[in-house]
């Protein structure tokens, strides 16, 4: 959940669900309702229809309660002017599929930095911030609020086992992925890059070896971006400037999704071959970790308990 102020051009509210590393949810205040954004999630609407209307009513209001957060922390920051502020809060829960262990966590962040947290399992909030101290200690004296967000991560937990349910075939879907095409190499100076595409989930690594050692300051790796289909793709640039074309073949590049077996590509010999490609197959989903239900009925504090 993201509040800004001072951003032209950009949604004042945004809400996004995620489950695991799949967006499944979005509100923003220019739309003003929320939207599913997979197919799976179009059903639990259609057939959980009170919750959808919940949903998009608790977002509406969150938003006016974290406008007026962010007036309420320029005091506490001693903060004067317009100027561009964010409030942020994550919140959810994990659960483990194979030990069955669980947790929940609510964060909040202001202008990038952490502000303050919910501990779950020691049922307190720690504030990360001198300007947050005031808020965790009243928070942690109102034992009926700390119950209440015990009782959120058990809903979040049974929403979060009936969104796999829905979504299965999806997530954990085993067709393999299109192969990527080799670019061309500008310069002998230019880097080797290797490029990983169409594999999911999205928690993969792409690196590069040399022998079994793997490299870093040679490596410049890049971001995992999306693919239009929902799969994604990732590269990872390695700088052979200083190394003859006749040790190449030492080095290789490894991808491996979380989990999963690695999938090595070695380099070629002839430095007119500038890409390696690596084409992936989708491994099982074997544990499901890290799950955010951004949407599960959840009852924000009033405004006036920041201050």
């Amino acid at each position: 959940v993201t509040v800004s102020s001072g951003i032209p051009n950009l949604p004042e509210y945004v809400v996004v669900g995620m489950l695991d590393d799949v967006q499944t949810d979005h509100y923003d205040s220019i739309t003003g309702r929320a939207e599913p954004r997979q197919e799976w999630r179009k059903k639990v609407k259609a057939e959980h229809p009170e919750d959808w209307e919940g949903q998009t009513q608790i977002a509406a209001g969150i938003h006016q309660n974290f406008k007026a957060t962010i007036e309420i922390l320029k005091q506490r920051f001693n903060q004067t002017g317009a100027g561009v502020h964010i409030f942020q809060l994550m919140y959810g829960c994990e659960w483990d599929d194979e030990t069955e262990e669980r947790n929940g966590f609510h964060q909040w962040g202001y202008d990038g930095e952490d502000f303050i947290s919910f501990k779950l399992k020691e049922e307190i909030y720690v504030a990360a911030k001198r300007e947050a101290e005031v808020s965790a200690r009243r928070w942690n004296q109102d034992r009926a609020e700390i119950e209440q967000q015990k009782n959120y991560y058990q809903t979040c937990i049974k929403w979060l086992k009936k969104y796999l349910d829905y979504g299965r075939s999806s997530l954990m879907r085993t067709e393999p992925p299109p192969l990527s095409v080799p670019s061309s190499r500008k310069e002998p100076s230019s880097p080797v890059t290797c490029v990983a595409t169409g594999f999911y989930p999205g928690g993969a690594t792409l690196s590069w070896r040399r022998g079994e050692e793997e490299l870093h300051e040679e490596v410049e790796p890049g971001e995992i971006l999306p693919n239009p289909d929902g799969t994604f793709q990732m590269s990872a640039a390695l700088d052979l400037s200083s190394v003859p074309p006749e040790d190449w073949s030492s080095y290789k590049c490894v991808f491996q999704l979380s989990g999963g077996q690695e999938v090595p590509t070695s380099l070629d010999k002839n430095p007119s071959i500038t890409t390696a490609i690596v084409g992936v197959g989708v491994a099982v989903l074997v544990l499901v970790l890290g799950a955010i239900a951004g949407f599960i009925m959840y009852r924000q504090k009033k405004g006036e308990s920041w201050r």
